[in-house]
This record gives C-alpha cells, sequence and structure tokens, in this order.
C-alpha cells in the first residue's frame, strides 16, 4: 500500500469539490467541527455522525451510504481501532481519497480501501495541508 505523497496531496484538494467528515461533533470546541467549518468555506461539506443533530450550515448524515452525491474526500475523525468499521461503506461510495486525520493511522484497515482503488492519506491534518497547498 501506498500513501499520497505531499505534491498528490496538494493535486486532491485543489481539485476535490465536496468531503465528509466522518465524526463530526455538534461541539464548537472540538476539532472535528472547527476544521468541518473551515473547510466549508472552500468546499461542499457533510458530516457523517449518527448521533449528530443537523450543525449550522453542514448538513449531517447518519452514514456515508445515506450522502446522495458523489464525495471526494472522506476525512475520519475516529479512533483507529474503529476504522475498519468504515471500510465497506467507504468502499461502497468509492471517494477519491480515504483521509485520516492526525493521530489515526490503521495500515490494516486502510489496506483494503486502497486494493479498492481509493487514495489513502494517514495521520495528517487536512487543515495543515489546506494552508501547505493554498
Amino acid at each position: 500500500m501506498r500513501e499520497l505523497n505531499g505534491s498528490e496531496i496538494c493535486s486532491l484538494l485543489k481539485e476535490a469539490k465536496t468531503i465528509a467528515v466522518v465524526g463530526i461533533s455538534a461541539n464548537q470546541a472540538r476539532v472535528s467541527r472547527s476544521i468541518a467549518e473551515f473547510l466549508s468555506k472552500y468546499y461542499r461539506v457533510v458530516g457523517v455522525n449518527p448521533a449528530a443533530p443537523s450543525i449550522e450550515g453542514i448538513p449531517v448524515y447518519k452514514s456515508l451510504s445515506d450522502i446522495p452525491f458523489e464525495v471526494d474526500i472522506v476525512d475520519v475523525f475516529r479512533r483507529p481501532e474503529t476504522i475498519s468499521e468504515l471500510i465497506p461503506e467507504v468502499i461502497k461510495i468509492k471517494p477519491k481519497c480515504l483521509w485520516l486525520q492526525e493521530g489515526i493511522r490503521n495500515d490494516e484497515a486502510v489496506s483494503e480501501a486502497f486494493d479498492s482503488g481509493i487514495n489513502i492519506v494517514q495521520d495528517k491534518c487536512i487543515y495543515v495541508y489546506f494552508n501547505r497547498c493554498h
């Protein structure tokens, strides 16, 4: 398995239109919420959280499968041990990239998505890379 390098990440971030933030929180103090709000200035952003109500300005779906349009990047804010639960849905919706936020890595789980043709970024902050690339 190979992860995207810096220049490939920049190309991805410049071409992407829609980002699904898995694990978005209704709590404004949480990083998932602040990054989703930041990204929503530049992309169509949707949240994925079965427990979260809708968040002002960001539609929230119970699962990736419930999103009724194409998603370019699935940006994940979940514990590494829960990533394998997401993989079947990620493969089903076939985004350009599965992005695990800084501090999140699960090589075994993401390898299945990679084998299905989905690009992988792990243990990197999308906010940091957005600012590096723009």
